[in-house]
């Protein structure tokens, strides 16, 4: 069950830039290591329920239901665009100001975890992706699938931390020139604008 191919599979899809990874980059980048570990534990919890509702056999009702689907889509795709508007009307503000970078770390796992557990597509991602590496005949698929999701987890908290650490070390050399702040700020808006629209165009 937790063969080399599994993990192997696991970190590559885990380090393919989307929506957690860009949030806490960017978390790293503007307001520091620290809160990138915050934003870090947000969206891999925020995948948690799309685990718990594939191990439940709840997201074929999901993937049956195109009313379901399609509003949890759009809620999606409407929090990612008010992401990416939020930072693009900061760029150039930021202006290394201490007060901000004590931004509450709650808040910012929240922000993390709301980006996650409005892509529906994740549901539908596990339950295609976890039963693939449960053993033929096994006669405790559910306890299998939920070891599956644990390890899932912890590789994508650990991927998502380095990508924080790192955004958060190289940041003083960024965060002193305010353009590059500002081209930054936008880049990462423009990327969430289009995940965005990404994911409220996507097919079921």
């Amino acid at each position: 069950m937790f063969t080399t191919e599994f993990l192997i599979t696991s970190l590559i899809i885990v380090m393919l830039p989307g929506t957690g990874v860009i949030y806490t980059i960017s978390t790293g980048l503007f307001v520091g290591h620290r809160a990138s570990l915050a934003a870090a534990v947000g969206c891999t919890f925020g995948a948690l329920p799309h685990l718990l509702v594939s191990i439940l056999g709840l997201s074929a009702i999901l993937h049956l239901s195109a009313m379901a689907f399609q509003v949890l889509k759009y809620l999606g795709a409407l929090y990612l665009l008010y992401v990416a508007w939020s930072m693009w009307r900061d760029s150039g503000h930021l202006a290394i100001d201490k007060q901000r970078c004590r931004v509450g770390f709650l808040n910012i796992a929240v922000k993390g975890f709301l980006i996650n557990i409005l892509n529906p597509k994740l549901s539908l991602f596990f339950i295609a992706f976890l039963p693939q590496f449960v053993p033929m005949g096994s006669t405790t698929p559910i306890v299998d699938l939920s070891l599956l999701s644990a390890i899932f987890m912890l590789i994508t908290l650990v991927v998502f931390m380095a990508y924080g650490l790192f955004a958060g070390t190289v940041r003083d050399y960024v965060i002193h020139s305010p353009r590059v702040v500002a081209h930054l700020q936008r880049s990462f808006a423009v990327a969430f604008a289009a995940l965005g629209a990404k994911l409220a165009m996507a097919e079921r």
